[in-house]
């Protein structure tokens, strides 16, 4: 039992470590959580830093999930005596709580989305391509990150019902898709009532407006 709790602290740690904030403000001299929606995010950094500092955040974030996953694979692979996909979902549901409640930046994060990316693609890489590529579409078509968002998040669950191979450690992944989906879709309730009302923002890759 006290490894799992092991691999949990590890993994929230790992999460915790908010690139958008360290980044923001070693390449524009400000918190971005000061600025526009005040999250910790890489579209937050998109409107407010640039495309650059958003490239990079969006990649460390997404890393951190790719690691949390890697460390527990390797201690699961150590102690045999382990449950080796509870271990993975454990440090994977830690690892995006992290990265919304960083213990090291006031608890004030991101909505778990390019972090939950980097857990998804290592733990199914056929699962999290298609999440990623539908999420990717209908921003795109929509030009709102939220609804991209939102959208791939509740897809997982659903795909987890109709694809059983490829996941990196073999195991019963529903119930956990089911609490990233929640958590995710969670995070956005301001997103989803803009939604409904017509307001949500849109993104643009055009040059940053200075004054937003």
């Amino acid at each position: 039992m006290i490894i799992y709790l092991i691999v949990a602290i590890i993994a929230y740690s790992i999460g915790s470590i908010s690139f958008s904030v360290i980044i923001s403000k070693k390449m524009a001299g400000f918190d971005v959580r000061e600025k526009g929606s005040g999250n910790a995010g890489t579209t937050n950094m998109l409107r407010n830093v640039g495309k650059k500092a958003a490239a990079l955040t969006l990649l460390c974030d997404v890393l951190k999930g790719v690691i949390a996953i890697v460390i527990a694979i390797i201690i699961g692979k150590v102690n045999k005596e382990l449950n080796l996909a509870l271990l993975v979902q454990i440090s994977a549901i830690f690892v995006v709580i992290g990265h919304t409640f960083p213990v090291f930046f006031g608890f004030k994060g991101g909505k778990g989305v390019a972090t939950s990316i980097g857990v998804l693609l290592l733990i199914n890489w056929k699962i999290g391509l298609i999440c990623l590529v539908f999420g990717i579409i209908l921003i795109a078509l929509t030009q709102m990150v939220s609804l991209g968002s939102i959208s791939s998040a509740i897809l997982f669950p659903v795909l987890t019902l109709f694809i059983n191979e490829c996941y990196i450690v073999p195991g019963n992944y529903f119930l956990f898709s089911i609490v990233i989906a929640v958590f995710i879709t969670y995070n956005h309730r301001s997103n989803i009532k803009r939604l409904l009302s017509g307001t949500e923002n849109k993104i643009s890759f055009k040059k940053k407006n200075e004054n937003i």
